[in-house]
């Protein structure tokens, strides 16, 4: 091949190379100029945000501490039951069939209704107080499904319930126990309780709340057997009439050491147990994992670190119960 020709054939080349180029690049530019699709997350709630906003402020500085920012870089959608619990199945198959990439649950409820809605998006839960007991993991360390997250579960922790009420009310010999025996981690409860009651010399008395005419009778039994305080454990009857029991406390004029810091929130007056603002940011910290690939059969459920004591000192004045300087000084925070 002489010179000319090989130089037609390298022409040609170059030809069809930048042709190829042109007719390619908008494309390629195209795709490269594709934004990235944010995560989705889903969020169910059994109740309303404004029910415990808090609790959701820390879930969304979780997530911005570690670089996401609704709207930006990821998509949340939020679905809310308003407290009617036949809403929570349909709002948890509807964020499954939006294919979210993980589902964070609000509460045990919203955990169950979502477990029902899919088997192979990940799950968080914000929080529960027993999920092994409620069917969501098979053990803390392996959860070994789609779901994951913390637990509420502390041991020791109604024993030292029991020895705070006794620091307020040195004279205590008679504690009224109220809560509803089937519920997860009240058996466990109960027998910290009993081990705790009868080192500090303290006669118990238990009542199974199933409903809310249960309620009243309970507190008039409690007087009438002379109880000096009374301690609740987790019941969502009594969650329910938060505001009722903080009223019968008042009547009763008996101290009352709740299992959730909403009943202080509404009235009450003593609160110490799990930070639920501390687990709801560390729920970020399990969608962050998620996101990067990690499975939720391999993330093992985590237990609470960090507790929180709340005192109303307007219930107190209520019933009026002098707190001891040294016991309002370890508050976190007080109402005053």
């Amino acid at each position: 091949m002489n010179v000319t020709s090989q130089w037609s054939v390298v022409s040609k080349n170059v030809f069809c190379f930048v042709l190829c180029a042109l007719l390619f690049a908008p494309y390629a530019t195209v795709e490269a100029q594709q934004p990235k699709k944010a995560p989705r997350i889903g969020y169910l709630g059994a109740t309303s945000r404004s029910t415990n906003p808090a609790r959701i402020e820390a879930f969304r500085q979780g997530l911005h501490e570690l670089g996401y920012i609704n709207g930006k870089n990821i998509v949340i959608e939020y679905r809310w039951s308003e407290a009617k619990s036949d809403r929570l199945p349909p709002l948890a198959a509807e964020l499954a069939r939006l294919k979210v990439d993980v589902i964070v649950t609000g509460g045990p409820a919203a955990t169950r209704s979502a477990k029902q809605a899919t088997s192979t998006i990940p799950i968080i839960m914000a929080y529960d107080d027993d999920p092994v007991s409620n069917g969501f993991v098979a053990s803390l360390a392996r959860p070994e499904g789609n779901i994951t997250g913390l637990s509420t579960l502390a041991p020791g922790i109604s024993g030292k319930q029991l020895e705070l009420l006794k620091e307020i009310v040195p004279k205590l010999s008679h504690v009224a126990v109220l809560g509803d025996a089937t519920q997860p981690g009240n058996p466990q409860a109960l027998d910290e309780i009993k081990l705790a009651a009868d080192g500090l010399g303290v006669r118990r008395q238990i009542f199974d709340i199933q409903d809310p005419k249960d309620i009243e009778p309970a507190f008039r039994a409690a007087n009438k057997g002379h109880a000096n305080a009374v301690l609740l454990l987790g019941s969502p009857v009594l969650l329910s009439q938060r505001r009722h029991v903080a009223d019968l406390a008042v009547k009763s004029r008996l101290p009352v050491v709740y299992g959730r810091p909403e009943f202080v929130e509404d009235g009450g007056l003593l609160y110490y147990g799990t930070s639920f603002n501390e687990l709801f940011r560390r729920a970020a910290a399990y969608v962050d994992k998620i996101l990067k690939g990690a499975k939720p059969a391999d993330l093992p459920v985590e237990q609470p670190k960090k507790f929180d004591f709340i005192i109303n000192l307007k219930a107190a004045k209520q019933i009026g119960l002098t707190i001891p300087p040294n016991v309002l000084a370890r508050a976190d925070k007080v109402i005053r």
